[in-house]
């Protein structure tokens, strides 16, 4: 497992407001609050000053050190094309997982949907939101704007993919491209030569293991074609449809590698619908490890993720910068399980 320590916060604190605005600290805390203790004119001040420099009371913060039970909203964000919907069991597997997480912690879990308008649908929702810390779930293709936020918002972790050294939120996710290597690579083991890639979209974490794919094929000296990709979100064939095209390739088609467990099981099923037996004519793998995997017909081979081990880091991310703290990225284990289906 890889782990990335970030810089702790860097937004103003109280301290910071009450040497700009020449007061104590107490005097911000109260200017802030609208206590009548503090003349209008101190407060105008101490609110002009928390403006420009973008500071927030920080309530949540008080709350943990007081021991009082904390919000931790989960967002789930859903769009047009998104990539992933709600009812794949891997989510709400991982939402098990941070709920229990919260839970241990003695806080409360806030579930929220956002059909995400623009760039700045993030920010909205933290400002709307009664809400002391934030987890995300999936980056899509909202990384800079999440970026943005986390610029002064530090109550904020991410499940996704880790996608440059300077980025300013923490996230928690498998090394994808090694285990798209790892799957491939065990098929490309067995003898398999003609392996398709089912599941190709837009989003970070898919693009990463179909990089692992293609790395597998590169150290063998080995090619992957074009012919054997299938792209999720452009195409609008049903599966099966999309598989009966595979298969009528002159070279054929010996091994799918799924970029999820869903996609392998809709695989399977369609693949024996039209005859086929897996593993013995296809072998196809997924990516996930759901609970339902290992119970499949045939038992599904696929990449192990593991969710309690994610929600546990989610949580603490936020509870960390919540208490002002360090935030932590985490690389996990891709773990190969090998079952019937491969």
């Amino acid at each position: 497992m890889t782990v990335t320590k970030s810089r702790k916060p860097t937004v103003p604190q109280m301290v910071d407001i009450a040497r700009l605005a020449g007061v104590s600290k107490s005097t911000v805390s109260r200017a802030l609050a609208d206590s009548p203790l503090v003349n209008d004119k101190t407060k105008a001040l101490v609110k002009k000053i928390a403006i420009e420099h973008n500071y927030r009371l920080n309530v949540a913060a008080r709350n943990f050190r007081l021991k009082e039970s904390l919000t931790i909203s989960v967002l789930l964000p859903t769009a047009v094309g998104a990539d992933w919907r709600l009812s794949d069991p891997f989510f709400l597997e991982l939402l098990g997982a941070i709920a229990d997480s919260v839970d241990a912690h003695g806080h409360q879990l806030l579930l929220s949907r956002t059909s995400p308008q623009d760039g700045n649908w993030i920010k909205s929702f933290v400002e709307k939101r009664n809400a002391d810390g934030l987890i995300l779930i999936g980056q899509g293709s909202q990384h800079k704007a999440i970026n943005e936020l986390a610029k002064n918002y530090k109550a904020l972790s991410v499940w996704g993919a880790k996608l440059e050294d300077t980025m300013h939120y923490p996230v928690v996710g498998t090394d994808n491209e090694l285990g798209g290597k790892r799957i491939t690579t065990h098929l490309l083991s067995q003898g398999r030569r003609r392996i398709a890639f089912l599941g190709l979209r837009d989003s970070p974490e898919i693009m990463q293991r179909f990089a692992g794919y293609c790395l597998a094929h590169n150290e063998l000296d080995l090619p992957w074609h074009k012919s054997l990709v299938i792209e999720d979100q452009i195409n609008p064939l049903p599966l099966q449809t999309q598989l009966k095209k595979l298969l009528a390739l002159k070279s054929g088609c010996d091994a799918i590698v799924a970029s999820s467990d869903v996609q392998a099981m809709s695989a399977i099923q369609s693949l024996q619908e039209l005859g086929l037996s897996v593993p013995r004519d296809i072998a196809v793998v997924g990516y996930d490890d759901i609970t339902l995997a290992q119970y499949y017909n045939p038992a599904l081979t696929t990449i192990h993720q593991d969710r309690k081990q994610a929600g546990n880091f989610l949580v603490e991310n936020v509870l960390s910068a919540i208490n002002g703290g360090e935030t932590t990225t985490r690389t996990l284990d891709p773990e190969l399980v090998v079952r019937d289906s491969a």
